[in-house]
């Protein structure tokens, strides 16, 4: 066929359609949609909600040299050594329970004799007192009297043996101590004590037995003097 010449009526309709044409194509260059966008819209349409959990976390315990708990062997031998420690004798305790040991002497010393004293009247009353009086050339009260003040005197020597094994039995956790304390003891007084041959008037002994020490600082009075005691015998000689 051969190609006819454009009318009128044809070039009319081609200018209406070419702006619309040319105006999309202008829309879409200047305007392009982006694909990243959709793609990010369309999967956070896509993505299901998820819930929020609430995590902790625990710190760790760490365990220091310092707070690690002794065992129970040890805590049981530490207190063991403290009772032992707490227990023992020293010298001010060994004095004062000297003390205490001739007070309880000296109490049982007279109890024991005002009834040895009411025993023994009781027996004169109760036995036949003239053959006991007539055994003995003196007044029979004086005879009678006598016989009661012996009683009562045996009690008096009883005394210190009844009062010793009272104290003993009543600090018998302190009694082996007592008796080695009493050994050293002793033994110092000997050592240090003056000689008695050398006494005189102006210069008496002082305490030769120690008997009235009852204090550490009581025993170093009595090496004092002691040592006076020999600073006197020479200057007299």
């Amino acid at each position: 066929m051969l190609y006819a010449a454009p009318t009128l009526r044809t070039a009319a309709i081609s200018c209406r359609v070419q702006p619309t044409v040319l105006s999309s194509t202008a829309f879409s260059t200047t305007a392009p949609t982006p694909l990243r966008a959709q793609d990010s819209s369309s999967t956070s349409a896509r993505r299901a909600p998820i819930s929020k959990r609430h995590v902790s976390f625990k710190k760790p315990n760490i365990r220091h040299a310092s707070t690690i708990s002794t065992p129970p062997s040890t805590s049981a031998t530490s207190t063991t050594g403290t009772q032992t420690q707490s227990e023992h004798l020293n010298w001010n305790t060994f004095f004062k329970l000297r003390k205490t040991r001739r007070w309880y002497q000296l109490g049982s010393s007279i109890g024991t004799g005002i009834n040895g004293f009411i025993l023994g009247a009781e027996v004169l009353t109760r036995s036949d007192m003239d053959k006991i009086v007539g055994q003995i050339p003196m007044d029979p009260f004086i005879t009678l009297g006598m016989i009661t003040f012996a009683c009562g005197g045996v009690g008096w020597l009883a005394g210190p043996i009844v009062g010793t094994a009272a104290f003993n039995w009543r600090n018998r956790k302190f009694r082996k101590q007592m008796d080695e304390k009493e050994k050293e003891f002793y033994k110092r007084i000997k050592k240090y004590r003056v000689d008695p041959s050398a006494s005189s008037m102006a210069n008496p002994v002082p305490d030769y037995y120690g008997e009235k020490i009852s204090s550490v600082s009581g025993y170093r009075q009595w090496l004092k003097d002691q040592r006076a005691f020999n600073r006197k015998r020479q200057t007299y000689v």
